[in-house]
């Protein structure tokens, strides 16, 4: 599936920005999965120059600093995208238990996953989230059945509620309220998964929404979306998206990934300025035919 992506960023400011230093993480990934065939950056004002690199996760981020006064950023991201055919089959029957013990008798394999079993910026957990994921996450079963019940029981236990929390929402407050977005659900899940022991990472990227039956889509109606991967032995990293209860596939668009939302913001910046500010952000994913 071929898809042409277009992510527009538009930051209003009260006051006059006089300084700007910023990091954008929008580019996505080129894998065995999907290929980014064009990237482009457009930033008004224009920044003299842009800066490029791959952090410590391997996701490519831009640099770029404004030291011209302005009361308007608008950054557009444009993209093209091939996402490959990717059928998963659940053929490993390695359970939990045997997944940890693995993993802990390797001390190559443990040193390099020990960051996607470890607390992290907005993951930790507490004896409530231990219980919610000892629901799902039975020792002795296989671990990739029990990933797909741990997503099936937050999607069916959650409601999906945009604006009823924020990044800094404690995942806590997620499981007792039962409501949150995509980035709530997937931080929720790789919670549970650490908590016993098991790697996960967070994934930034986009997915395809459909328009309802006999409406046309609306320009700028797609958004930033989220899902984890869980490091299953002999099958590698596999994907999952509690939002949705799937397996991602060719809906799905990788940019970053990361151990959470904090190692893969789309874009963050510092400003040297005073006053409040808006931030409008428009996404489209649309299909090539």
């Amino acid at each position: 599936m071929k898809y042409k992506l277009k992510h527009k960023t538009l930051y209003t400011y009260v006051n006059a920005v006089h300084n700007y230093q910023s990091v954008l993480c929008l580019q996505p990934q080129s894998s065995a999965r999907q290929i980014c065939t064009d990237f482009k950056i457009e930033i008004e004002p224009k920044p003299s120059k842009i800066y490029s690199r791959k952090d410590y996760f391997g996701n490519i981020q831009h640099y770029f600093s404004l030291h011209e006064s302005h009361t308007k950023l608008n950054v557009i991201v444009s993209s093209e995208i091939e996402v490959l055919k990717n059928v998963v089959q659940p053929w490993s029957t390695i359970s939990c238990e045997e997944t940890t013990l693995k993993i802990n008798a390797n001390p190559v394999l443990k040193a390099d996953l020990l960051i996607y079993q470890l607390p992290s910026q907005f993951i930790n957990w507490d004896d409530n989230i231990i219980a919610f994921a000892q629901s799902c996450l039975i020792p002795e079963a296989p671990l990739f059945e029990c990933v797909m019940n741990l997503t099936k029981k937050i999607f069916t236990d959650f409601d999906f509620r945009s604006g009823s929390t924020n990044v800094n929402t404690p995942i806590s407050t997620v499981l007792k309220e039962k409501k949150g977005v995509c980035q709530d659900f997937s931080h929720l899940a790789i919670a549970c998964l650490r908590s016993a022991g098991i790697p996960a990472r967070y994934v930034s990227g986009y997915i395809e929404t459909l328009p309802p039956k006999g409406k046309i889509k609306l320009e700028g109606s797609d958004a930033s979306h989220a899902w984890i991967s869980v490091y299953i032995p002999e099958m590698g990293w596999c994907e999952f998206d509690p939002t949705n209860n799937m397996i991602p596939q060719q809906r799905h668009i990788v940019t970053a990934y990361g151990r959470d939302f904090a190692d893969v913001s789309p874009l963050r910046g510092i400003i040297f300025s005073s006053g409040e500010h808006k931030v409008k952000v428009e996404v489209d994913v649309i299909p090539v035919v």
